[in-house]
């Protein structure tokens, strides 16, 4: 009978596990007062407390903390550091400053911790690193791993050969689940985590695969054929890692194998490596709507962070500067009325905001593939007329109040009409900006922002002081 895990208020040890609603909300990270500590014991140069506060914690924290830390204070840290600089931890650190964090490791401390590595994290590890350091880590492994690293290597960045781990659990399609079990037990090789058994032919073709857990509650003299999964697909070496990351998503993959141009098994991917691209992808489209250089890190520091930035900084001061020869040729209707001034901003920034809210949408459906040429039409009909429905609702709210603010229902008029154009616009733009931009093989999440950002601004403008002056005037 399965246990009832549900606190009981009468059972003090159990009350303790029980969910806190007032607990930090950094309890499951490093809290504030142990960064502190950690800075504390930095500063002073203290290695024996430094060591005492790390010993306890997980190496994806510890990792963590050191991508938090100021460079000059990681400097200091890595050369205090005397604990277990083990595999978990160099594999967590953001690639940012992975580079920088192996040049501060002794030699013997990084080939230690890359021997503990699967192949796809070695991989991963030393893709982005010069000569140098790639020589220096392809030293420490031994035959069979450098090979298996290189081969890796030898396919093209961001394809499925990269993401691949060599480490692969095989078993004859023919063998029972007692001779899978004996050859387990059997051997000392085996990856540190793994899903499935891969059936295979004997030239080596997937076949199917077996769940580790039909595997254990299945009877000795079963076939392994009898438990395969229903889910089983192969990947092809050269795809690309975003798709290998929609087909986890799509099928609740766990782990799939990896085969070449001939279909034989080559390596396997797991379901934490699919989804970090998932994740690293989704991170870099808000990074590009927003115009900010994807390699950003909170530990860059203010020149750096600037120079990422000021390209599109630049663009944009371009692009704006066509909102400015809207307004020039509207110069008469502004000194006539001077309150357009005041409200021209209202109009322009809510189209913004829309156009936002749209873009944002569609670029996330593109990414998921939620979006494509069978049902682009649909949605764009759908924000058309979203857009309208939002504009006729602040035309209503605006209009008025500028009627009764300004004492001229005229005025109303015009507002509220010029809203509802630069809702139209900006609902329209923040779908076909990025639609149009992924049809001609540019990415949607790069360059979209500016375009819709001008296309609002530029519009709004245009349609407020336009429509002043055929109205007002």
């Amino acid at each position: 009978m399965a246990e009832d895990l549900r606190p009981d208020p009468q059972d003090p040890l159990r009350a303790q596990t029980a969910p806190d609603p007032d607990r930090d909300e950094e309890e499951f990270g490093p809290s504030r007062e142990l960064l502190a500590e950690i800075d504390a014991a930095i500063e002073a140069g203290d290695t024996a407390r430094l060591n005492l506060l790390l010993e306890p914690m997980h190496g994806a924290d510890i990792a963590d903390i050191i991508e938090r830390l100021t460079p000059a204070h990681r400097r200091s840290f890595m050369g205090l550091y005397s604990g277990e600089f083990d595999a978990e931890i160099l594999t967590e650190i953001d690639e940012s400053i992975r580079e920088e964090v192996i040049d501060l490791l002794p030699r013997e401390v990084l080939a230690e911790a890359v021997r503990e590595m699967d192949s796809d994290d070695v991989v991963d590890l030393i893709e982005d690193l010069d000569e140098r350091d790639q020589a220096t880590i392809l030293a420490a492994l031994d035959e069979v791993d450098r090979a298996a690293v290189q081969q890796s290597l030898a396919y093209p960045e961001y394809s499925a050969g990269r993401l691949m781990q060599s480490e692969v659990v095989t078993a004859p399609e023919h063998w029972t689940v007692g001779e899978t079990i004996d050859f387990l037990r059997a051997e000392d090789w085996l990856p540190e985590q793994f899903y499935h058994i891969i059936l295979v032919d004997p030239r080596r073709h997937p076949v199917g695969y077996v769940t580790l857990g039909r595997l254990l509650a299945a009877k000795r003299e079963v076939r392994l054929t009898d438990l395969t999964e229903d889910s089983f697909r192969t990947i092809g070496v050269l795809a690309e890692e975003g798709d290998v990351a929609y087909v986890f998503n799509q099928y609740h993959l766990i782990s799939a194998p990896v085969v070449d141009e001939h279909d034989r098994l080559v390596g396997v991917i797991t379901i934490d490596d699919a989804m970090a691209v998932l994740d690293e992808e989704h991170e870099e489209d808000i990074l590009r709507l927003a115009g900010v250089n994807d390699e950003s890190h909170v530990s860059d520091g203010a020149f750096t962070t600037a120079k990422q930035r000021l390209p599109w900084l630049v663009v944009n001061l371009f692009t704006a500067s066509l909102s400015a020869i809207v307004i020039t040729q509207f110069e008469d209707t502004i000194t006539a009325l001077v309150a357009l001034a005041a409200l021209m901003p209202i109009v322009a920034s809510t189209g913004g905001i829309a156009g936002t809210q749209s873009l944002a949408v569609a670029v996330r459906a593109l990414a998921t593939r939620d979006l494509n040429s069978s049902n682009a039409k649909r949605v764009v009909k759908r924000e058309l007329f979203a857009g309208m429905l939002n504009g006729a609702g602040l035309a209503l709210i605006l209009g008025a109040g500028g009627a009764l603010i300004f004492g001229d229902i005229n005025l109303g008029i015009v507002l509220g009409l010029a809203m509802i154009v630069n809702q139209i616009v900006a609902a329209l733009g923040g779908v076909l900006v990025p639609l149009s931009l992924e049809k001609l093989g540019l990415d949607p999440a790069l360059a979209s922002g500016t375009f819709v950002t001008t296309m609002t601004d530029v519009m709004g403008f245009f349609a407020f002081l336009g429509l002043a002056t055929l109205i007002l005037l």
